[in-house]
């Protein structure tokens, strides 16, 4: 019944909203307000938040702070890790604040939080007082639950509008990491906040990578600073994580962490699972596992590997998620059309979404036909198994969408599934099939 209920009910509905802050109430005072008792930052944006909640945690861990971190991907309490079986960047108001309170059992100053927009606008954070709060960036997402972008960058908005009203923790002032190249960056400037730090390539930016190079796996710039000048190598090879690093700094900057240890976590943060994760093979191709399932996410990650040196063709294996955003679906389709040589298009969780359905939404977006270095092949794993081994040496195969998560969610029921696990699995078979 409530099954039926929550496709009955639009997401956005007074009543579910309602329904979704009572749970929040309760939960807060089941559990007892337990961020009242750490230093809370919260990590917003359509992407970087994981790996930018990631660099975070290590720079603390490295000055000595215990932590606690729940993101997409990872949760952290204390000295234990553990994967995220949840599915959500913002799980159930019930289970975040239990994790907060076995956190501050555990003695941990300091809360990362992973926030997306559906956790803001389902009030699964509500009651929760942030102390720091950063905007990676906004592009189209999320649709299905915003209806407009307004609506979408006004729910990332509100906890940095609300951030000088939250609870007052003693010594802590209230700060704000805003990236200065967003599209949207100049509402969240337009708000109050007790200290902040802006970042990225505008020449106003309090904090710019500059002296940029790649050598031998790592990339190395400085970050100048009004009292210092950092160091940074780091083996997060790719541009864009330039931006992640610079959001990161800024958090430590506001809470006073020493040059020393951010220079250190940084270069010890040698990557995030699912984000542009490298599966090492001896078929000669490169294999990379990514949570890219936006327009912007895709083209960031595919003008990247166009720009590595002596590569051969790109394999893009990607989809659509069900029961989300349809208007990005052709947006994405249009993307993988420009970026990549071969195209596979596939599954991914459909939820009550027909698949046949789905491709038809991604289609009108990719200039070419059906075998035209084109493929629609529904099941995933053998999707991934023809990208596996049609690749050739030098050839670049980019597996898009689900990045590190333990399950896919089908039409009757959830499945166990692990990109990268089941690339290892295929790589085995062909690297056996070869001895034979």
């Amino acid at each position: 019944m409530l099954n039926k209920l929550k496709h009955i009910i639009a997401l956005d509905n007074p009543l579910r909203l309602l329904y979704h802050k009572c749970r929040a109430i309760m939960a807060n005072i089941s559990y007892g307000f337990p961020s009242r008792n750490m230093v809370v930052i919260g990590v917003t944006g359509t992407n970087g938040k994981t790996t930018t909640c990631n660099i975070i945690a290590k720079a603390l861990r490295e000055s000595g702070k215990k932590i606690c971190m729940f993101t997409t991907v990872n949760i952290i309490i204390g000295d234990e890790e553990y994967t995220n079986e949840t599915k959500m960047t913002s799980p159930d108001a019930f289970e975040l604040q239990r994790i907060l309170k076995i956190a501050k059992n555990a003695g941990c100053e300091y809360a990362i939080i992973e926030t997306a927009s559906h956790g803001i606008k389902m009030y699964r954070i509500w009651w929760i007082d942030y102390d720091i709060c950063v905007l990676t960036n906004i592009t189209q997402d999320h649709l299905d639950l915003h209806r407009t972008m307004k609506d979408y960058v006004h729910t990332k908005l509100k906890i940095f509008k609300e951030l000088i009203q939250y609870r007052r923790k003693p010594g802590v002032k209230k700060g704000a990491v805003i990236n200065m190249d967003s599209n949207y960056a100049a509402l969240f400037l337009a708000e109050t906040y007790d200290q902040m730090y802006t970042y990225g390539t505008d020449y106003k930016a309090n904090l710019k990578a500059e002296e940029i190079t790649h050598d031998r796996g790592n990339t190395s710039f400085t970050v100048k600073m009004a009292n210092s000048t950092l160091h940074i190598t780091t083996p997060l090879i790719w541009d864009f994580n330039i931006m992640n690093i610079l959001a990161a700094i800024g958090v430590c900057r506001l809470l006073n962490t020493k040059p020393k240890d951010i220079e250190t976590a940084i270069a010890k943060v040698t990557s995030v699972p699912g984000r542009m994760e490298e599966v090492i093979n001896t078929e000669g191709y490169r294999v990379f596992i990514d949570y890219a399932h936006t327009e912007d996410a895709l083209e960031k990650v595919l003008t990247t590997l166009q720009e590595i040196p002596n590569r051969g063709e790109i394999i893009c294996v990607f989809w659509a998620t069900g029961d989300r955003d349809k208007t990005k679906r052709p947006i994405m389709g249009g993307v993988v059309s420009r970026y990549a040589d071969h195209i596979i298009l596939t599954q991914d969780d459909d939820y009550s979404e027909k698949t046949a359905n789905i491709i038809k939404d991604v289609l009108p977006g990719i200039e070419r036909k059906e075998g035209e270095n084109f493929w629609i092949i529904s099941d995933r794993k053998e999707a991934i198994r023809t990208a596996l081994v049609m690749g050739k040496k030098d050839d670049i195969i980019l597996i898009a969408g689900k990045g590190d998560e333990h399950s896919m969610i089908t039409n009757n029921w959830p499945i166990e599934w692990h990109d990268k696990t089941i690339v290892e699995e295929i790589l085995t078979e062909i690297d056996e099939n070869k001895i034979m």
